[in-house]
Parts: C-alpha cells; sequence; structure tokens
C-alpha cells in the first residue's frame, strides 16, 4: 500500500492540468495559477499550446512530451522532479492520459514518489455524455476503437448485453465506418454525435443509428459518439434456470445471491426461482 498526502508533504509535483477542448475559456483559475507557478510545462505539442499559453499570459518554459518522444522526455522529467522542480503536463486539448500521451510518466512519478496532482477542467467525454439525451451513469468509456473492422467488431460485441451506455472518441474521417459496426455489433440504438464541442460549429446529432447512416448528414471535426446501452435480460433469453444460476457461480456469487441475480434478470420472485431451481436439482 502506498499512501501519499499531496499538499501535506515537501515532494516535487508533477500536476496533470487539463486545458480546453475548444473554447479557450473554458479553463480553471487553478489550472492558469499551476501553470505560471511550476518550473516546467510539458506539452503534446509546443506550437499549439503557445496560443493557449500566449492568450493567458503564460511564459513559464516549455518542451515537448508526446507519443513518439514520451520514453525520452519521461526520464527528463523525472530527473527535473529529482532536482526539486515542479512540472505540469498538458496535451492539445483535454486531460492528459485520457486517450492522449500521459499515463506512462503519470505511472512513473508515482512509482518514483513524486506527487501526482490533477487540476480538473473541460471534458469532451461529460460534455458529449450530459447532452446526448441518453442514460448519463452508469457509463463506459471505450476512447478510440481500433482502426480495423473486425477488431472493432470484437470490442463492441463485448458490451451487446451490457447496460452501460458507451462514449467513443472518433475522427470524422471514420465516423461511418464506425457507425456501420456499431449498427452490425449492437443493433440499431439510440446514438448521439457531438461534434466540434464549445467551438463555433459545435454540432449534436441524435437519433438511431440506421437512421442516421442513410440521411448522411456531414460531419467534420473531432466526434464523441455516444451509444445507447443494451438490455442484459436479453443474454439469458435461452438459458435454463440452471444454466442461468451456473453462469453467477461461475463468476464467483454464492447460492444465495446467485438465485437473487437470476430472480432480477429475469423479472420474477426470489422464492419463485428457488422453487425453479429447487425442483430440477432433485430430478
Amino acid at each position: 500500500m502506498k499512501l501519499t498526502q499531496n499538499f501535506q508533504n515537501n515532494n516535487s509535483t508533477l500536476y496533470l492540468v487539463a486545458t480546453p477542448i475548444g473554447n479557450l475559456e473554458d479553463i480553471t483559475l487553478r489550472a492558469i495559477r499551476i501553470l505560471k507557478e511550476v518550473d516546467y510545462i510539458f506539452c503534446e505539442d509546443t506550437r499549439h499550446s503557445r496560443t493557449l499559453l500566449e492568450y493567458y499570459d503564460i511564459s513559464n518554459k516549455v518542451d515537448s512530451y508526446f507519443e513518439f518522444n514520451k520514453d525520452l522526455k519521461g526520464d527528463k522529467i523525472i530527473n527535473l522532479l529529482k532536482e526539486g522542480n515542479n512540472i505540469a503536463l498538458i496535451t492539445d486539448a483535454g486531460t492528459p492520459g485520457i486517450s492522449d500521451p500521459g499515463y506512462e510518466i503519470i505511472k512513473l512519478a508515482i512509482e518514483y514518489d513524486f506527487n501526482v496532482v490533477a487540476v480538473p477542467g473541460a471534458s469532451a467525454i461529460i460534455a458529449a455524455l450530459i447532452t446526448s439525451g441518453l442514460v448519463i451513469q452508469p457509463f463506459t468509456f471505450l476512447g478510440f476503437l481500433p482502426r480495423g473492422e473486425e477488431k472493432q467488431k470484437t470490442i463492441l460485441e463485448d458490451y451487446l448485453y451490457r447496460s452501460e451506455t458507451l462514449v467513443i472518441y472518433e475522427a470524422s474521417n471514420r465516423i461511418y465506418k464506425t457507425l456501420d459496426n456499431i449498427y452490425h455489433s449492437l443493433g440499431n440504438r439510440k446514438i448521439s454525435i457531438a461534434r466540434e464541442i464549445t467551438k463555433k460549429f459545435e454540432t449534436i446529432i441524435r437519433g438511431y443509428v440506421l437512421d442516421i447512416i442513410k440521411e448522411n448528414p456531414d460531419i467534420v471535426g473531432e466526434c464523441v459518439i455516444v451509444v445507447e446501452g443494451g438490455d442484459p435480460k436479453d443474454y439469458f433469453t435461452d438459458f435454463t434456470i440452471d444454466e442461468h444460476v451456473k453462469h453467477y457461480l461461475d463468476l464467483g456469487f454464492n447460492e444465495k445471491d446467485a438465485m437473487k441475480m437470476v430472480a432480477k434478470d429475469r423479472g420474477k420472485s426470489k422464492s419463485e426461482i428457488y422453487k425453479l431451481y429447487k425442483i430440477r436439482r432433485e430430478k
């Protein structure tokens, strides 16, 4: 076990600072203060981040940290932290580590016992989810799906009988291929597509996935797809009572709780399931 009280020690700190996902005004006062106070800022694209930093008159030392130099720059960040420097990590938009570089250096900083502090802010995931009109929680964030059609379908099919809403990132040039895979893997579900969130041409398209595919609206820019959850009851349609109970026993539930779960899945009372299960066991 490792317990870290980030604000009760003198260790160097790696700040994970969320930046605007489009509109430059979507940044917290705390984020601006941290970016001004740290010794170094590491960003995904220094040219892109200059726009934000100059807008808020932030003139600290800036260096790059992105997918193809993360090992080299990760070592540099750790050495700077060892020297007593505080560092902010930002990406082009949103939160470091969320479909952007960050995981490796976060893990490394934790291993070296440095403070790792989140400075929350704008989130495309949450913005798309709460404006979708679909069930907000629970939800599962899948990030960017693999580009290959079969790999996409394999991942999506794992959620066929899951009830949670799905949130997926996708680029506009691949959006219709992904929608087609959603339709063939999950069926004709309600979806929402949010594009250019917080920007001038922010657009949200809501409807059934097949209708959207047929109407073929022009979709440009970074997109977040929100997909309606499935019905877990469908998974158990062809199960006998014994098979259904065994399903939960195999997952580690005891017999009593397994029958309780079966009753919930089938919309029956626990006593009904107990009688049916008992009859089958006695035969």
